[in-house]
């Protein structure tokens, strides 16, 4: 989120070349701002315009004090790097990485936390193309801990309306039951987080999904 993104956003269009997000920024975002300045970033992602940074400069901007905009939950695939794919700095987001960027009482917490006590305005379930995960859980994978993970994403295979081979073989179909699965956690987030149900409802945060391509680097925002 570069004074670049910020051109345009009325009160923040006089911000210049700014290492970290203050409280002050942060705080005069709406939530539909911060989703628009995300999808600015993924758009000089793909294009091969990221900003050129210093990272040092972030890092002692941010050393302290934090004012992230965004807790994200993503998968720990080594190819989908929120920050990096969404061009951001250190310090602009949370980000809660799981296998299959599922939700548990641990990440609910967090995201709890960053919301209501730290100031976070969006949050945003970002699934991903050719995900691992998803194509263990269509494959009915069993292996120690990861056996009850995989039955946290199962749901969505069942829910995936599909007419094609269902199988992990089949990338359309992995991609369509990955992509059920952001809904569904952008719906149990709501339904399991009284919490962050009720910020949504007053206009606090907003929470959304997304879904990042592997081949075109393109992030599809679902909603918001």
């Amino acid at each position: 989120m570069t004074a670049m993104a910020f051109a345009g956003l009325g009160p923040l269009s006089g911000i210049a070349h700014a290492d970290a997000l203050t409280k002050a920024q942060r705080d005069k975002l709406s939530p539909d701002e911060i989703l628009a300045l995300m999808k600015k970033g993924n758009k000089r992602f793909y294009s091969g315009k990221r900003e050129d940074r210093n990272v040092l400069a972030q890092q002692r901007a941010v050393a302290k004090g934090q004012y992230p905009a965004a807790v994200l939950l993503t998968c720990i695939d080594s190819r989908a790097p929120a920050e990096t794919i969404l061009d951001l700095r250190i310090g602009d987001i949370f980000n809660a990485r799981v296998a299959g960027n599922v939700e548990n009482p641990d990440i609910l917490g967090s995201m709890e936390f960053v919301c209501k006590l730290a100031g976070s305005k969006v949050v945003l379930v970002m699934g991903h193309t050719a995900c691992g995960a998803i194509k263990g859980a269509i494959d009915n994978a069993e292996l120690g801990n990861l056996t009850g993970l995989l039955a946290k994403i199962k749901p969505a295979v069942a829910a995936t309306t599909y007419t094609g081979e269902r199988t992990s073989k089949n990338y359309a179909f992995v991609d369509a039951v990955a992509q059920k699965n952001v809904e569904i956690t952008v719906a149990d987030i709501r339904k399991d987080s009284p919490v962050l149900a009720q910020m949504e409802s007053n206009g606090d945060i907003k929470i959304a999904g997304a879904m990042y391509n592997l081949e075109t680097g393109v992030v599809d925002f679902l909603t918001g």
